[in-house]
């Protein structure tokens, strides 16, 4: 097979969570041992920062990585979902692994495939496990996909764990309190390895400090540690005066990822980067600024409040959750516009009533959804959104919906995208 073979092969053959939602979770890690053994672990021979949370994991991953690569170390990263290439879940220092590598892989262990039936996400965490130690990577961050103890990725024993928060989402598959969510996400932490945590509520604090004190995990609150000072938001880039808790010294950043909830994430990495110097990585201040200026070119980031175009002002977000919403609409009341167009489409498995319940009833909305099974259809959306006193049409498909939206929108308007992943990662380029 060739590369689009191998991958139409993958996406028909395997279950894949983002067309078949729950059916897909499998509640173990049993196959990917299988699958790693096989190989021959190749999971142990890189090190590795695990990277967990409900929201902000992705920003995170890449936000990490680029730092570690411009300090001057190989960085594998592996994050998921992908929103146009698969190749963006595999990347070394930026670069997409290569197509011929995901046809060997995938025709190497076609005999498991067989015997197993894994899942697709099983599959693709074993190749960049494989991949990483084909390139040998000095380090490689590994975001997990859904959860954290069950997650495929936390068969790894990594130098850091970081859990960058917990919020409401997948209550299906991971808990319905706060607290039974942040246990599995908590289940990425390993015997002294130290953890950061980026955010904590009084719900999800105890479970964390229990989960570390039992394996005698050093346990970081990154808000503990530091806090942002003041802050520029300039419209594509992000100014930020950060400084540690009990010091006068402020240090500066000027970020390339403009949502104002990159704040959060921004104190999480520095303190994930703080317990990375202290353990013997070189990692020059000026290389931290360097790095998180240029994180979306470096990485390859996409989708956190992304602006394609202008006059109007068109966004693009991947939030698709309560929290994720809600700090993406709190961009939207300080950006200055007109009148809001949201395009949105939602996921079936989401609590799709809450969400609209969240969105502005001064909007102009455009209903349309993702071409995945698991997508909310259109139709049944706008009856709900208009049950939540939210009106607009509905449209075949997201760029038709956009199309839409500069047509009706005045240049000083503003069209932003959001709802779901899948929905993002249709829109043309």
């Amino acid at each position: 097979m060739n590369y689009q073979q191998t991958i139409d092969y993958l996406f028909a053959r395997l279950p894949m969570y983002s067309r078949i939602g729950a059916a897909a979770y499998k509640e173990d890690l049993d196959n990917i041992r299988v699958l790693c053994t096989a190989l021959g672990d190749p999971q142990n021979q890189f090190k590795s920062i695990h990277v967990a949370g409900t929201n902000g994991k992705g920003s995170c991953s890449h936000m990490l990585a680029a730092i570690l690569q411009t300090a001057g170390y190989r960085v594998g990263l592996h994050t998921s979902p992908h929103l146009h290439d698969f190749r963006e879940r595999i990347r070394v220092n930026g670069q997409l692994c290569g197509e011929e590598f995901v046809v060997g892989f995938t025709e190497k262990i076609n005999g498991l495939i067989d015997q197993l039936d894994p899942s697709f996400f099983e599959i693709s965490v074993a190749m960049a496990f494989e991949y990483f130690r084909e390139q040998k990577v000095d380090i490689a961050i590994i975001e997990t996909g859904l959860g954290g103890r069950l997650d495929s990725t936390n068969i790894i024993t990594p130098i850091l764990s970081v859990i960058t928060n917990i919020g409401w989402d997948h209550m299906n598959l991971l808990g319905n309190t706060l607290e039974k969510i942040a246990f599995e996400k908590a289940g990425i932490i390993k015997p002294q390895v130290p953890v950061v945590v980026g955010e904590s509520l009084p719900e999800t604090k105890p479970v964390f400090e229990k989960r570390a004190a039992d394996l005698s995990s050093p346990l970081i609150f990154a808000s503990q540690q530091m806090e942002v000072m003041e802050w520029k938001w300039t419209g594509r880039r992000l100014d930020v005066q950060v400084a540690k808790k009990n010091e006068t010294d402020h240090h500066h950043y000027e970020l390339d990822l403009p949502g104002i909830y990159q704040l959060k994430n921004l104190v999480t990495v520095l303190a994930a980067t703080d317990v990375l110097r202290k353990n013997g990585w070189m990692i020059e201040e000026s290389k931290i600024r360097e790095a998180l200026s240029a994180v979306k070119k470096m990485t390859g980031l996409h989708g956190r409040w992304e602006i394609i175009g202008q006059d109007p002002l068109l966004v693009l977000d991947v939030a698709h959750n309560i929290e994720g919403i809600t700090q993406v609409l709190e961009q939207v009341e300080v950006t200055r516009h007109d009148q809001l167009h949201l395009v949105t489409g939602m996921v079936n498995d989401k609590e799709i009533t809450k969400l609209l319940a969240l969105l502005p009833k001064n909007a102009r909305y455009y209903f349309t959804q993702a071409h995945i099974p698991r997508a909310k259809n259109a139709a049944e959306l706008k009856s709900e959104a208009m049950a939540a006193g939210l009106t607009g049409e509905v449209y075949e498909n997201v760029n038709e919906a956009i199309k839409a939206a500069r047509e009706a929108a005045s240049p000083r308007d503003m069209i932003l995208v959001c709802g779901s992943i899948f929905l993002v990662a249709e829109v043309d380029a």
